[in-house]
């Protein structure tokens, strides 16, 4: 399980042993088993979460009890509700497995440790902020300006290779639409 996670930074940062160390010492190793729960509604979520195995959701249920998928994440993808965690405030946001998962947890204190410690970790984690930054806009963009049909073409092109692991009623959720909607785009690609 850890092992995953230490060939992620050997791809990004360059560590020396006992900074590799460091990271290890401080690192919670988890299991999880389909549909549990990392984060539910209400908790306050106090970790950095790496997903070194499996695929996770993270979503809000409205009042009327539909599910609004905000985000996936696979291996090698972090996940977890950062306003929660900054301003330790109840989460509005649930995190669960869609399959068996493994993860790599650090506090929030042992996270900033190791950032202010390890400056190469901290400069990947403020790179992987950057990212997710523009990621997110250019969702809000998608979402506000493309047709359905664009919305799931862009989806399974950016995302083809865990596109399949999902199912399709949370890929509609994930893009805004309903399950039948997607049935109709995907039924028509599939005669075009």
């Amino acid at each position: 399980m850890y092992d995953t996670f230490q060939q992620y930074l050997d791809r990004k940062i360059e560590l020396t042993n006992e900074e590799k160390e460091l990271i290890r010492s401080v690192s919670i190793l988890k299991k999880l088993r389909k549909k549990q729960y990392l984060l539910q509604e209400g908790d306050v979520w106090k970790y950095h979460a790496f997903i070194s195995k499996g695929c996770m959701r993270m979503y809000a249920v409205d009042d009327k009890g539909l599910e609004h998928i905000i985000y996936f994440g696979v291996e090698n993808w972090w996940i977890g509700d950062r306003e929660s965690l900054l301003n330790q405030t109840p989460s509005r946001l649930n995190i669960d497995a869609i399959e068996d998962c493994e993860v790599v947890l650090f506090t929030d204190t042992n996270f900033e440790m190791i950032c202010s410690k390890i400056p190469a970790f901290g400069n990947m984690v403020n790179a992987i902020i950057s990212k997710s930054f523009n990621v997110n806009q250019n969702r809000i963009l998608s979402s506000i300006s493309k047709s359905a049909e664009e919305k799931y073409l862009d989806f399974i092109q950016k995302y083809a290779d865990f596109a399949m692991r999902i199912p399709q009623a949370m890929i509609a959720s994930y893009l805004g639409i309903k399950p039948e909607t997607l049935s109709r785009i995907r039924s028509g690609i599939t005669k075009k």
